[in-house]
């Protein structure tokens, strides 16, 4: 194995979720439409961030592993994403000297974390 290439959050709305991030990071979004089903993602730095429609027999929501995004300053990013429309969730923490994470939650629901100085 490699390093990992996906991550996959289930949302009620790929699409719209898909365009909040790629804004978020300044990049394209990407369709995969298959009848009423839509596959929605950014490539960002080397990674896919996709987003697939949450379904209750598949993947619920809360069913997705929490992706941490390496930032520069914690504080400033933070800051910027609440003000974009995320929420709080947990921390930040100090995990080891000089390295802190915190929690967030866009708008779609999707738990994320950021993880630097």
């Amino acid at each position: 194995m490699r390093g990992i290439r996906t991550v996959m959050v289930f949302v009620d709305d790929p699409e719209a979720a898909a365009r909040w991030w790629g804004d978020i990071f300044e990049a394209e979004v990407k369709l995969d439409i298959n009848g009423t089903a839509v596959y929605a993602w950014i490539d960002h730095d080397g990674l896919e961030f996709g987003f697939h429609q949450a379904s209750p027999k598949a993947n619920a929501h809360g069913r997705s592993t929490v992706p941490y995004w390496s930032v520069e300053d914690l504080e400033t990013e933070r800051k910027r994403l609440l003000e974009a429309g995320c929420t709080h969730h947990r921390g930040p923490l100090d995990v080891e000297p000089g390295r802190r994470i915190c929690q967030l939650i866009d708008p779609f629901g999707t738990v994320f974390g950021l993880d630097g100085p």
